[in-house]
């Protein structure tokens, strides 16, 4: 869970930057930045999944790795407006952001928790 916990905190510092952009008034942020957040935190995904189902993990890392699908999925969405150059919604990058921020105070909290 530890490297699912890093592999998103450098997806949210990605994110950041992005949401950053965004909120500046670049209606597209770069590409290259969006495809390197998404990866950083598809990887965390995966590894939080392995994680899940590979050790024996209290509730909250799994309730951590549904609200961490649920801001999957609103990244897909953001990522579908980036490939077809449609401005970002600001409520989406917002809430996408948001649910990611539960999601890792989550996953931080069961870590720290099994100590």
């Amino acid at each position: 869970m530890t490297l699912a916990a890093v592999l998103f905190g450098i997806a949210a510092l990605g994110g950041l930057a992005l949401a950053a952009i965004r909120l500046r008034g670049r209606e597209i942020p770069p590409l290259a930045l969006a495809l390197v957040h998404g990866a950083f935190a598809a990887s965390g995904l995966v590894a939080l999944i392995v994680a899940v189902l590979r050790t024996t993990t209290d509730d909250l890392a799994r309730i951590a790795l549904g609200v961490f699908v649920l801001a999957a999925l609103g990244g897909f969405v953001l990522f579908a407006f980036h490939l077809r150059r449609r401005a970002l919604p600001v409520p989406l990058v917002l809430g996408h952001g948001l649910i990611a921020v539960v999601g890792f105070v989550l996953l931080l909290v069961a870590i720290l928790g099994r100590g």
